[in-house]
């Protein structure tokens, strides 16, 4: 029953504007309308879809998914299924809306589309592929492009995920989202510069795009060609051009895009070019990865290389904690990965804890031994870096893996000769030797083998037990003349007349000589000798060639030494100027300076006159002060300052122990020195 205030055209006036503001997309004006009806008819069936639908438009999918469930008798499962399925879509509950899609018998053309999305969304690539393709060929509507670029999504991320290689759709790349994508498989097939050719395509199909309209403003178009700078920069970082791809990153990170998936990308991409250096900056970035929302845009294995570098950055920042609570996480949700062990291994080993990483290497290899190839690499390393190079190489021959790969065999034969047990080095060549011979017989790598076995047993001195590998070479190639004289000598030690038997497959000598022009050979680049010097003839001097003339060398001329001021040439020179000034005859010792008179200091108004007065030294009765003749070195020791008081210059050392640690050296007095002045 209708409300009598209302009346039946009330009722009709709402559904006209119910019809309206949904043509002209007022959703929420067109839901008060709705509540209105559904106030007066609560189980109107179309009142509760139109509402359902005007609560998905406004984005309120809580509140539509409460209003199905409230009202499941009344609408049913088919009526509302999409909507149903979308807004459990929307809310992140990607499993539920499968089993909702997944229940109905008949799926329409926009269910359908859910569905590819849905299948995208949980990685299940081929099926999702199966429905875009069945879509796009059973379908004609002006929806194509989108599909098209939807199932060229889809074959980017299986050529990136799971390294497949898809055939080739056809796709036109009319449009930068297509070509985007395509440049993205490139990218997944190791393909990079084709990819980065590609990526300047859809630029340039971008920049064309907005040009046309002129609401758009040169911030909107460089934040929407923000995820194709971000994939050029990671093509740049994998080809090494870490400077080039930093400059890019940086770029996208200052544009603040809203899409919080090509953010957390683009920001744990620099921390991967940073490493263990600049790691303030790696700890400003590690925040974008931790945005809202980001675990659902991203793909797994994205979310995983996020968590990975992570843990490696909390280990560089010396947070040991954090990087053992993250790496614990990690391998709780990937039991068989490896580099969560690796990780922890490489912190144990930072706190010098070796014998605990390489328990836990032992113990993660014994639970997965799936992979445990890489695990016991790692083990062999440790046990190298502590010097244990035999027990590394009992961890090296345990994988089955690389038990018989060249490289393998060398590490080990390298190894063991270190360690002088050249047994076990001619037992890995045999074993590797036999497995060549049982898989892959007469093969170039069995016939490498072989050779270098030999040789090394040759080198030491294992001539007996090279006869065996000698023989299966020269059987191979009968004209190899080394392998046969390497032959030869080994039994010559074991059987001579096997020797000599041999030696009849020698070629003769004159088979062996080789026509060589001396003269050619001793001109040739890279000929060294030395020219015999031609004998001196005694007696005449042999003539000269024409055009040959004495070569003088230049003497350089002398300076003239400069001569005193008062020299007299026409006097005779000291003949005692050679000697020190001491030990000269006439020398009568360093006369003494006359003292100046010193201003008294008795009472006030003392002269300088009753000063000399008081001067012994003037008086009569005072000695003569001179030196007496023919006493030179006696004066000598008493007039001339003490030798030992004379500070000698210091020598600068270098300090051993900081500042402050040098002392200085006590003074040594001479003996019979004085040390009054």
């Amino acid at each position: 029953c209708l409300n009598p205030t209302l009346g039946g055209g009330s009722v009709a006036s709402l559904w006209t504007e119910v019809n309206r503001c949904g043509q002209n997309g007022d959703f929420t004006r067109a839901l008060k309308a709705v509540n209105k009806i559904l106030h007066e008819v609560k189980e109107d069936v179309t009142a509760l879809h139109c509402k359902i639908v005007c609560l998905v438009q406004n984005c309120s999918f809580k509140e539509a998914l409460n209003v199905m469930n409230t009202y499941s008798k009344v609408l049913g499962s088919e009526l509302i299924v999409f909507e149903k399925a979308y807004c459990e879509y929307r809310l992140n509950r990607v499993e539920s809306a499968l089993k909702t899609i997944e229940s109905v018998s008949e799926q329409t053309d926009k269910l359908k589309e859910l569905y590819g999305q849905v299948l995208y969304r949980m990685e299940r690539y081929d099926e999702c592929k199966a429905v875009y393709t069945d879509l796009i060929r059973n379908s004609q509507d002006e929806y194509e492009e989108e599909r098209k670029t939807n199932l060229s999504a889809v074959v980017a991320a299986m050529s990136t995920w799971e390294k497949a290689s898809p055939d080739d759709l056809g796709l036109s790349e009319t449009t930068y989202e297509l070509s985007y994508n395509a440049a993205c498989t490139l990218i997944g097939r190791g393909q990079l510069t084709e990819a980065l050719n590609k990526l300047q395509e859809a630029e340039e199909l971008c920049r064309v795009f907005f040009s046309e309209d002129s609401d758009i403003t040169e911030e909107d178009v460089e934040s929407e060609l923000a995820v194709i700078h971000s994939q050029m920069a990671y093509i740049m970082q994998l080809q090494g051009r870490t400077e080039e791809a930093l400059q890019l990153y940086n770029q996208v990170i200052k544009l603040k895009p809203s899409d919080v998936g090509l953010l957390a990308v683009t920001a744990n991409n620099i921390i991967t070019i940073n490493k263990d250096q600049n790691v303030f900056d790696s700890k400003k970035k590690v925040k974008l990865t931790n945005a809202d929302g980001v675990e659902y845009k991203l793909a797994k294995k994205q979310l995983q290389a996020i968590e990975f570098n992570k843990a490696l950055l909390a280990m560089y920042t010396n947070q040991a904690d954090q990087c053992r609570k993250l790496t614990s996480g990690l391998q709780s949700q990937n039991p068989g990965h490896p580099r969560p062990v690796l990780i922890q291994v490489a912190q144990l080993c930072r706190e010098k804890q070796h014998s605990k990483a390489i328990e836990l290497l032992q113990r993660f290899s014994d639970q997965h031994p799936d992979s445990a190839s890489g695990i016991k690499l790692t083990m062999a390393q440790l046990y190298l870096t502590q010097g244990h190079v035999t027990k590394a190489c009992d961890i090296l021959r345990s994988i089955e893996d690389f038990k018989h790969k060249q490289g393998m065999i060398s590490a080990l034969v390298s190894m063991y000769s270190h360690e002088e047990d050249i047994d076990s080095a001619i037992d890995v060549f045999s074993q590797a030797i036999q497995y060549y011979q049982s898989e892959q017989p007469g093969s170039s790598v069995h016939l490498a083998l072989v050779r270098e076995a030999a040789d090394f047993k040759l080198k030491y001195g294992r001539k007996k037990e090279a006869i065996s590998d000698l023989e299966q070479l020269w059987k191979q190639n009968t004209n190899d003349i080394h392998t046969l004289a390497q032959l030869i000598s080994a039994y010559s030690l074991v059987d001579q007349d096997k020797a000599k038997s041999l030696s009849k497959h020698l070629p003769s000598p004159e088979s062996m000589s080789f026509n060589v022009d001396v003269d050619e050979l001793e001109n040739s680049h890279g000929a060294n000798y030395v020219r015999k010097k031609a004998a001196k003839v005694t007696g005449e001097n042999p003539p000269k060639e024409q055009g040959q003339g004495d070569v003088k060398k230049k003497k350089k001329k002398k300076k003239k030494g400069k001569l005193p001021k008062n020299y007299d040439p026409t006097a005779n020179p000291d003949p005692e100027r050679w000697l020190p000034m001491r030990e000269r005859t006439y020398y009568r010792g360093r006369k003494k300076g006359k003292k100046k008179e010193q201003v008294g200091k008795g009472t006030q108004g003392a002269t300088s006159g009753a000063a000399s007065d008081l001067d012994a030294s003037k008086t009569a009765s005072s000695p003569p002060t001179s030196p007496r003749p023919g006493s030179a070195q006696a004066s000598a020791s008493t007039s001339a300052p003490a030798a030992s008081n004379v500070v000698p210059p210091r020598q600068q050392k270098p300090a051993t122990a900081g500042p402050g640690a040098r002392k200085k050296a006590p003074q040594k007095k001479k003996k019979g020195s004085k040390s009054g002045w």
